[in-house]
């Protein structure tokens, strides 16, 4: 029964997203599987490469944060990414298991002071290269849009 409303809805050409999902432990490996997944995904749905760039740059940044400042390098705990792909355009989710962090104090990264310091820029990078980016109250998930 599920096959012939999934049937049905295609030939309706009613569009429904794809979603994808990666459970990744706490170390710096884990960035291998998403790298694939975000081949993957730019590869099946001819992602340009602007995009394509913008993606990896984000996410990159975003789980390498969850592992590193969300999980501590636990190998216990998981970086949960979804990927939800859609007509025109690419959600992504990085969920960690830390206790998050308040991404409204940061500091300006572009001020004089801080522009020869080697970390804090992640949530400025996503902020400007992604369509998008929303975290979740506690700061322990953010979601990433990408027009595609």
């Amino acid at each position: 029964m599920i096959n012939l409303m999934v049937n049905d809805m295609e030939q309706a050409n009613v569009q429904t997203g794809r979603l994808y999902t990666l459970q990744l432990p706490s170390k710096y490996e884990s960035i291998n599987l998403l790298e694939a997944l975000i081949e993957e995904i730019a590869d099946k749905y001819q992602v340009s490469d602007d995009t394509f760039a913008n993606m990896m740059t984000c996410l990159n940044e975003a789980v390498v944060n969850a592992i590193v400042h969300g999980n501590k390098l636990d190998a216990n705990k998981m970086v949960i990414v979804n990927a939800e792909v859609e007509t025109k355009r690419v959600v992504w989710t990085v969920t960690d298991q830390g206790a998050g962090f308040d991404y409204n104090n940061l500091a300006d990264p572009t001020a004089p002071d801080k522009l020869e310091e080697l970390t804090g820029r992640g949530v400025f990078i996503l902020k400007h290269l992604a369509d998008q980016c929303i975290f979740n109250a506690s700061g322990n998930e953010v979601e990433l849009h990408f027009k595609i």
